[in-house]
């Protein structure tokens, strides 16, 4: 069991001072954002505003963000996949992405109120794990997507959790790609889960690294090994790059000791 973590008193002025801040950037900046989205016309500007807008509140915040591999990234169609540790992942890739990017996002997400709004006005895809009827309809719908030319970014461990470490990936993500021929390209966050955990009321200051790993190549095989080699491949390269363990792999278990039978003699 993991001992709780102390603060000094000395620092708890400062901590619900900056939670207080926090919360007033954070609100204020969305609610510019759902105004512009509502008034600019184009998919493009709103996606930029937001853009803009997501730059600005990660720099009042005090969270710095550093990109590497950007040249990496392809001039044209391209799936993204990266690991997910916090709410704040969306915000980062909103900042330091171009703006052609759709993200895919569960469901539930469409219901939260103005977050609701404020993503589908930048073209956001919802899909639905809960039911199979309605999951295959936005399967193809994220497919048709796709297959018209338009970029995604997937988080397929599909949620996130306090505990660090990489979950199972979900092939949703790898077989749009598959299907629609389009390039995956392995993403890596780091930084954002100790920024904002997921039990934490607010965020912490601090650096929040974004790496591009490269391309996949897509070409050979039939959609079933191409999807499995898609999401082998690119959770392998997030993994070596995270920092972070792997959740799926089996816990370590005791050694086995050794047990004497009495034989009754010394």
């Amino acid at each position: 069991m993991t001992a709780p973590r102390y603060q000094p008193l000395g620092l708890l002025p400062f901590r619900i001072g900056y939670g207080a801040y926090s919360w007033i950037v954070f609100l204020l900046l969305a609610l510019t954002s759902v105004l512009l989205v509502l008034l600019v016309p184009s998919l493009l500007g709103r996606r930029r505003a937001v853009s803009a807008l997501a730059r600005l509140c990660l720099s009042l915040l005090g969270l710095r963000i550093s990109i590497a591999g950007l040249e990496r990234l392809p001039a044209g169609q391209c799936v993204i996949v990266a690991n997910h540790a916090s709410y704040l992942d969306g915000i980062v890739f909103k900042a330091v992405l171009p703006p052609r990017f759709s993200f895919v996002i569960k469901r539930e997400m469409d219901s939260v109120p103005l977050a609701g709004l404020l993503l589908r006005r930048i073209g956001s895809e919802f899909v639905d794990r809960s039911g199979r009827h309605r999951a295959t309809a936005d399967a193809r719908r994220v497919l048709r997507s796709a297959s018209e030319g338009r970029s995604l970014v997937f988080f397929p461990e599909g949620t996130f959790t306090a505990t660090p470490g990489l979950a199972k990936f979900h092939s949703g993500a790898f077989v749009t790609a598959a299907r629609a021929a389009c390039p995956v390209v392995p993403v890596v966050i780091r930084g954002t889960r100790r920024a904002l955990p997921n039990d934490a009321l607010f965020p912490r200051p601090g650096r929040i690294e974004v790496e591009i790993l490269g391309v996949l190549d897509i070409a050979g095989g039939d959609d079933d090994r191409l999807v499995t080699r898609l999401r082998e491949e690119s959770r392998r390269a997030i993994l070596g790059r995270l920092g972070e363990p792997d959740l799926t792999a089996p816990a370590p278990t005791a050694p086995a000791t050794a047990t004497l039978a009495a034989t009754g003699t010394s």
